[in-house]
């Protein structure tokens, strides 16, 4: 059983940067892939940003490309997501998941991590 925690949220103004961070337990964390989702308020969870077990490949969706970068620390058990050129619509709660049986359907956690922008 993979559980989640993230932390790094938080209140920043429009044009500013924040990092999450997500560690997780369980499971062979160096083996499996990893992503950040975000859900804003009265919309669906959307994918974010997703990294390969070894970090080498990452995906993004457009609207933060070039703005936000996905890492990993496979030695800590810890994925990363730095977040620059904040925009207010970036607002939402931002969520770690975890593919850890390789079956292409990610595990969330159950908390996630407001991060708000203000214009």
């Amino acid at each position: 059983q993979v559980h989640l925690v993230e932390s790094g949220g938080g209140l920043v103004q429009a044009g500013g940067s924040l990092r999450l961070s997500c560690a997780a337990s369980g499971g062979d964390f160096s083996k499996y892939p990893m992503a950040w989702f975000r859900q804003a308020p009265g919309k669906e969870r959307e994918f974010v940003a997703a990294i390969t077990w070894s970090g080498k490949s990452t995906s993004y969706t457009d609207s933060v490309k070039g703005r936000f970068t996905i890492s990993r620390d496979n030695a800590k058990n810890e994925v990363y997501l730095q977040m620059n050129s904040l925009q207010p619509e970036d607002t939402a709660v931002y969520y770690c998941a975890a593919d850890p049986n390789l079956e292409g359907s990610w595990y969330f956690s159950d908390g996630g991590t407001q991060v708000t922008v203000s214009s």
